[in-house]
């Protein structure tokens, strides 16, 4: 009898806690059954296929599967330069086009916020900011992998109408992602009328270009563009003549454009950075624009380049979110005492006869800062950000919305570019080259900034309780939520000074407009 007590106590524990489980790890799609397991206390759901790939075109719809694919492990990252050991296929393919899931009830009815990583279009993995933390603030987090660098904007066009489109394939794909999530998500409690797009760097230029796409029109709802504004100047003849120079490099003439399937991929990759120095010239990174491998207007598959000032009036009734963080990727001085006169003399390289014009500006902008300020701010980011901002609050329906985040790092005193990511994504306890030690303070910033996001996605409003209000921007308010240990409003602080920035810091940029 003691026997059978203690077994049917065992099956009553097993049903108790059967029933405080999710209903289930397996989800249904459109191509197959998917199992995903538990990510510190969400459900996830990780290398899911989306797409199909063949070089240089558009991508295809997936072979269904039959029975339950594990989707228990992080799918392969986009061919791409990598340092270190050699990457297995399962961790690197040009078959890249996978996607990840969090949600924590399967069967709720949650806005989706999909995530594009940053990498400049040339690098990069989704595998980089997990989703589990944010998806526990009442959403559905996806992440992306797809093609990139000379795989996904290679323009082919002037050998084969094949290769019509061959130059804006890595942003098909994504809109390809967009299209999985409209037709699946439903089946992990995710809304497919209230998505969110968000990315950070190189992931803000692709929401960007998202926004200037037709066929991405009606797939998301919303945006959030994070130290994004970085302007690509690709032309269609810049592209066309890099694609030309290219097959130069590899002996391949349009009658055999088909060989170029066969050349192996680290061949193909240092074809392409010749061709770019024989052709167009390459980038250097820190520079204001970027061209090369990235998106390329067409006319069709992509209207305009993003950021110049502002996108495609297709988009125009979506709220925007947008901001930067304080040093970006400035060279950080302050490891090394300095004077405000050291710091002049050291301005004036850059700003000449400007030169206390800035100091001066900058002064008005941040009363309490230091003479390594002068030199470490952001020179890149945030005059175009504002531009943008100005232009787009201006010009479209859609409400905006500016932030600053200017908390530092106690291992370099900066606010650098992508530090603000693991207080979004709230994953503090995964930051140790940036945050070792989390402070209750950081765990505070981290919990309000993902509520911000995730209330974003919600509504297109970030306000959030216990912040001060937030209007939406305009060129006369320039409100600007700062987010910092102490978050707070300011308006306008810094519009001298960026104009200032960006009188002396884009040379290059209008160099290249006046000749093109």
């Amino acid at each position: 009898m003691k026997r059978l007590y203690i077994t049917s106590f065992f099956l009553l524990l097993s049903v108790i806690l059967y029933a405080q489980t999710p209903l289930s790890f397996t989800v249904d799609t459109q191509y197959g059954q998917v199992r995903g397991i538990n990510q510190e206390g969400t459900m996830a759901f990780l290398g899911i296929p989306y797409a199909r790939v063949e070089r240089f075109m558009p991508p295809c719809s997936v072979e269904p599967w039959q029975g339950v694919r594990d989707c228990g492990v992080w799918g392969p990252q986009a061919m791409q330069r990598t340092y270190g050991r050699k990457l297995s296929e399962a961790e690197m393919s040009e078959q890249c086009c996978v996607l990840n899931v969090w949600t924590t009830d399967v069967q709720a009815h949650k806005p989706v916020m999909v995530w594009l990583h940053g990498g400049g279009f040339d690098s990069g993995t989704s595998a980089w900011n997990p989703g589990m933390s944010l998806a526990q603030e009442d959403v559905v987090v996806v992440s992306v992998n797809h093609r990139l660098n000379i795989l996904g904007f290679l323009d082919l066009s002037t050998c084969s109408p094949r290769y019509r489109e061959s130059g804006n394939v890595g942003m098909l794909d994504v809109v390809a992602a967009l299209r999985w999530v409209r037709d699946n998500i439903r089946q992990f409690g995710g809304d497919p009328s209230n998505v969110t797009i968000f990315g950070e760097s190189g992931g803000g230029g692709k929401v960007g270009t998202l926004l200037c796409m037709p066929s991405a029109r009606g797939l998301f709802h919303k945006a959030i563009i994070m130290s994004g504004t970085i302007l690509n100047v690709n032309t269609k003849a810049m592209s066309e003549e890099l694609g030309q120079a290219v097959l130069r490099e590899l002996g391949i003439d349009n009658e055999h454009i088909e060989r170029i399937n066969d050349v192996p991929y680290d061949t193909l990759y240092a074809a392409g950075q010749r061709a770019m120095a024989a052709s167009i010239g390459t980038r250097q990174p820190g520079t204001p624009m970027m061209w090369g491998f990235g998106p390329t207007p067409d006319g069709e598959t992509l209207l305009q380049q993003p950021f110049q000032p502002g996108f495609s009036l297709l988009s125009d009734d979506i709220p925007i979110l947008i901001g930067t963080t304080f040093n970006e990727l400035q060279r950080l001085t302050y490891q090394q005492p300095m004077t405000e006169d050291e710091a002049r003399n050291a301005l004036t390289k850059t700003f000449g006869d400007d030169t206390d014009a800035y100091i001066r500006a900058f002064g008005e902008a941040y009363p309490n800062h230091t003479p390594n300020d002068l030199l470490s701010i952001d020179w890149l980011f945030r005059p175009k950000t504002i531009i943008t901002a100005d232009h787009i609050a201006v010009h479209r329906t859609a409400k905006t919305y500016m932030y600053m985040f200017t908390w530092r790092s106690p291992v370099n005193n900066g606010s650098v570019h992508g530090h603000e990511l693991k207080f979004c994504f709230n994953t503090l306890r995964h930051a140790q080259n940036e945050l070792p030690q989390p402070t209750a303070a950081d765990q505070r910033l981290a919990d309000v900034m993902s509520q911000c996001w995730a209330r974003f996605a919600h509504t297109g409003d970030p306000n959030t309780p216990g912040l001060p209000v937030w209007q939406p921007y305009t060129p006369e308010n320039g409100e600007l939520m700062v987010f910092d240990y102490e978050c707070r409003i300011r308006n306008n602080p810094d519009r001298a000074l960026e104009e200032i920035i960006n009188r002396h810091c884009f040379k290059q940029l209008d160099e290249f407009r006046r000749t093109h």
